[in-house]
């Protein structure tokens, strides 16, 4: 299969001139190493390569030799790799000599010694709609920051397609494949994650099929703040039998391996007396995931719809994530005791921000548009500016700007 181009790949070119160091961050199979392979010029791959393996055993910096930038694939692998490669990167004083890939997020104090200046960090993620042909990216989220209105005519875009997509995903393994052979495929992919890598990342011994439980929890809560306690217990069953505790270093592994990635609450001034709930909304990196966990099915689904109005906040999430990354812009959530919320904020690196509200169906628009002007008033804007933009995205419809100021666009035509 032909690579397919990444929102990532401008990133990365930008990213190795500024810095000696570039990693590569993201879930299994999601395109890392074929996306750092279109910019290094020599590579090794430590999770198959013995010699080199052994190497970095022996603290040996040979493994490092070769034309830059260097390619080391999976090097969360070698505990030693950091060192070396940290200890290199001071030394050299370049820019563009490593790429680091791997499929998971090593803890913090391994990567915690590091070279100021001289590291950048990518989050890789699944195909975006508009990186798999899927929205015709006529809405430029960077444009709708610098002033731009939304307009663009309905690109044909059904709720059904909508649910096709979701229980597609974004992996590349599985692009354009039917759906079914998807589901399939993100199935055995979360199999292989609760056998294997959640014990391999959290370095502890676990039960697989309560790894599973709790997946299909996170799954029945994706879009919500549940708690660990609550995710205990449900994942428990009518058995009772399972650690908070154990649930807690399970949800840790699972966020090291990019399978989740919640929304950090988002806190501004506000004018009214309502109290922030601060904990996180949680998501799955790709709502396929969760479709998976769940075994579910396009047709159950179009049965559930609030179910599938969950999930496509979360593909939502998923996409303003891809396309808000290189702007160096930080996504979160709004709730408060007054029920007053943004399912997302979007705070961009120039200090802007934005409100959106996710509905999906077109008949919700106004009470998204609604809550957003709500939002706008109640917070204190006094020190960070009025929101740049206000907007609902949809499953479905035309982009255009309402005579309230609030944009409406559907997902399928946004693009970075």
């Amino acid at each position: 299969m032909s690579y397919i181009a990444r929102v990532v790949d401008l990133e990365m070119t930008e990213r190795l001139k500024t810095a000696g160091l570039v990693v590569v961050e993201g879930p299994r199979a999601v395109g890392k190493t074929e996306t750092a392979k279109l910019f290094a010029k020599s590579k090794v791959h430590l999770d198959t390569d013995k010699s080199a393996k052994a190497l970095v055993a022996m603290g040996s910096n040979l493994v490092l030799e070769g034309e830059t930038p260097r390619l080391i694939d999976e090097w969360q692998s070698e505990s030693g790799v950091w060192e070396l490669v940290k200890q290199e990167v001071d030394d050299r004083k370049l820019k563009g000599q490593f790429i680091l890939t791997g499929s998971a997020m090593p803890s913090d104090a391994v990567t915690r010694t590091t070279v100021a200046g001289r590291i950048a960090r990518i989050k890789m993620r699944p195909l975006s709609l508009f990186e798999s042909g899927n929205s015709t990216g006529e809405v430029s989220i960077a444009e709708l920051f610098e002033g731009s209105e939304p307009r663009a005519a309905d690109a044909g875009m059904t709720v059904s397609k909508v649910v096709d997509l979701i229980c597609t995903g974004g992996w590349p393994t599985y692009f354009n494949e039917p759906v079914d052979t998807a589901r399939q495929g993100m199935q055995d992919y979360l199999d292989e994650i609760s056998r294997m890598d959640v014990q391999q990342v959290s370095g502890v011994d676990h039960d697989p099929i309560r790894v599973k439980a709790v997946l299909q929890s996170l799954a029945r809560n994706v879009g919500t703040k549940t708690s660990v306690t609550t995710i205990t217990a449900d994942a428990a069953g009518s058995s009772g039998n399972l650690d908070w505790e154990v649930v807690d270093k399970h949800l840790l592994a699972l966020s090291r391996l990019v399978i989740t990635e919640d929304l950090p609450s988002w806190a501004p001034h506000i004018r009214s007396k309502a109290r922030l709930r601060n904990s996180a909304t949680r998501f799955f990196v790709d709502p396929v995931l969760a479709v998976a966990a769940l075994q579910s099915s396009p047709t159950t689904l179009l049965n559930d719809l609030e179910a599938l109005g969950l999930l496509f906040e979360n593909l939502v999430v998923r996409d303003l994530r891809i396309y808000s990354q290189r702007a160096r812009a930080r996504l979160s959530q709004y709730r408060d005791s007054n029920n007053l919320e943004a399912d997302v904020i979007i705070e961009s690196f120039g200090g802007k921000w934005a409100a959106i509200e996710v509905k999906l169906g077109v008949n919700q628009v106004d009470d998204g548009a609604a809550t957003l002007l709500r939002l706008a008033r109640e917070v204190d804007t006094s020190k960070m500016g009025k929101p740049t933009f206000l907007a609902v995205i949809t499953s479905t419809g035309y982009a255009y700007k309402r005579p309230d100021g609030v944009f409406v666009v559907p997902i399928g035509n946004l693009r970075p």
